[in-house]
């Protein structure tokens, strides 16, 4: 068994056991592994800096040192 959730109607997260809840797919509700040896970290950050979608881009320009 894993703790599951999923988004209640209020936007609040509900917690269960159950893989459906109220006819609802639940999602787990612990993070995904993290491997130091991520062989793929390279092309997503490449993909990310390509699209735009890095943090650094998100920042507003007065607060970058």
């Amino acid at each position: 068994m894993h703790l599951m959730c999923s988004v209640g109607p209020d936007g609040k997260r509900a917690y269960t056991l159950k893989k459906v809840c109220e006819g609802k797919v639940t999602k787990s509700a612990h993070p995904a592994r993290f491997s130091p040896d991520d062989k793929w970290s390279k092309h997503r950050n490449l993909l990310r800096k390509r699209y735009g979608r890095l943090p650094s881009a998100t920042m507003n320009t007065e607060t970058r040192p």
